[in-house]
């Protein structure tokens, strides 16, 4: 039990100091973007700067996306700390190149930094699949809760530290997570094993390949991916743009958009908190199809609320978020164990990239007209993914129930 608490320790605290990093940008982006000086970054090739903010979005999420489809699985054959430090070092370089792109105001590069930086933060698999590795199911929701915790806290965090350090310049918040990724490398190696196996591990055929390769034959799989694609494509909506929301619905600057988006970060907390103590209905994916209605609620009211009770819904849609995230990869890690955890959670980080590339270049278009039409989007398909994954727990849960009796017979 000891073993298992200190292995929680080290990568919760290695999850806060990456989200940090991660989260920064996101108050920064905007106000660099549309109330920066009209120069050759802001207005880069004559382009429109809401285009430019939603190019530079897509960018890093589309490099995690790449990094995800093999870090989970690489992983699951090399070994978790050896997959970690090395991506963590590569991404400390790219924070460090990052920072000079904004302080050379060189847009190309910058778009190569984020895109390189984010090859090697699909290292959230990885550590999602230590605890999949470590935790039975009775304990992984309440693993998985405490995960997501130290993640919001991040993204708590994050906003905050890239808010105020903004002032002394563009590039310093980058400076300052390349320093964070050296306190992130020692907590891996004093915390997690090293040349250690994963505690469940498939044989080495199965594992060849990319996260996607189980794809290929598992129907059930391709249903989770639909469904977890949708349901994304609404979440990154808000992710991605409701910073762009508080500067053009609310008026807000970058220390507002970050104070906003810690008060949200704060309500995931409590939400991860209640979600250790929900229960799970007749099936995980009810409570699932649920909290994926909540936000689906918060993002449509997105669509017409003025400034401050918007800035309210903005918080509030914390919660559901929060629900979602803990019920979630729990149940997926028992019901795809068999295609190995690293590869699993790895798929789930694939789906959140894809949906945030996706969102981000269609978003930045729709914004050239409204941020609300963006919030409508999201609003429809995290709704559709509701209905659609209630409907899939009523089945499950039909099966299930079917099969006792028979058993029982």
């Amino acid at each position: 039990m000891s073993r298992h608490i200190g292995l929680l320790a080290a990568v919760c605290a290695v999850t806060l100091l990456c989200t940090i990093g991660m989260a920064m940008p996101y108050p920064i982006l905007a106000p660099i973007f549309v109330e920066g000086p009209a120069d050759g970054f802001t207005h880069f090739g004559g382009m429109a700067p809401e285009w430019l903010l939603g190019v530079a979005l897509a960018v890093n999420p589309a490099g995690i996306l790449l990094g995800s489809l093999v870090l989970g699985p690489l992983s699951d054959r090399l070994g978790r700390r050896r997959v970690l430090v090395g991506s963590l070092l590569a991404c400390a370089a790219g924070n460090l190149l990052t920072a000079a792109a904004l302080d050379a105001r060189l847009y190309p590069l910058f778009l190569a930094a984020r895109f390189a930086t984010g090859l090697t933060e699909g290292n959230v698999a990885v550590a999602r699949a230590l605890l999949a590795d470590h935790h039975g199911e009775q304990t992984r929701v309440k693993a998985f809760a405490w995960l997501n915790a130290f993640q919001y806290g991040g993204w708590l965090v994050g906003p905050v530290v890239g808010g105020v350090l903004l002032r002394w310049g563009d590039g310093v918040p980058f400076l300052w997570a390349a320093v964070a990724m050296a306190g992130c490398i020692a907590l891996v190696m004093a915390g997690v094993q090293g040349g250690a196996k994963p505690a469940s591990t498939p044989s080495a055929g199965r594992l060849a390949g990319s996260t996607l390769a189980p794809l290929v034959h598992d129907k059930s799989l391709r249903r989770l991916f639909a469904l977890q694609m949708t349901y994304m494509c609404g979440v990154t909506a808000l992710y991605e743009y409701a910073p762009l929301w508080m500067v053009t619905e609310a008026g807000l600057d970058s220390t507002g958009i970050a104070w906003i988006t810690a008060a949200q970060c704060a309500a995931m907390l409590v939400g991860t908190a209640v979600a250790g103590r929900l229960p799970a209905l007749d099936h995980p994916l009810r409570t699932t199809a649920l909290a994926a209605l909540g936000g689906a609620a918060g993002l449509s009211l997105l669509v017409v609320l003025p400034a401050t009770p918007g800035l309210l819904a903005i918080v509030a849609l914390g919660l559901p978020l929060a629900v979602y995230n803990a019920f979630m990869p729990a149940w997926v890690s028992s019901r795809f164990a068999h295609h190995g955890q690293g590869r699993v959670m790895g798929l789930l980080t694939t789906i959140f990239c894809t949906a945030n590339v996706v969102i981000a270049l269609a978003g930045g278009a729709l914004s050239l007209w409204n941020v609300r039409t963006v919030m409508a989007l999201g609003a429809l398909a995290a709704g559709s993914a509701a209905w659609a994954l209630w409907r899939w727990a009523r089945r499950e849960a039909h099966a299930q129930a079917a099969s006792t009796v028979s058993a029982a017979a």
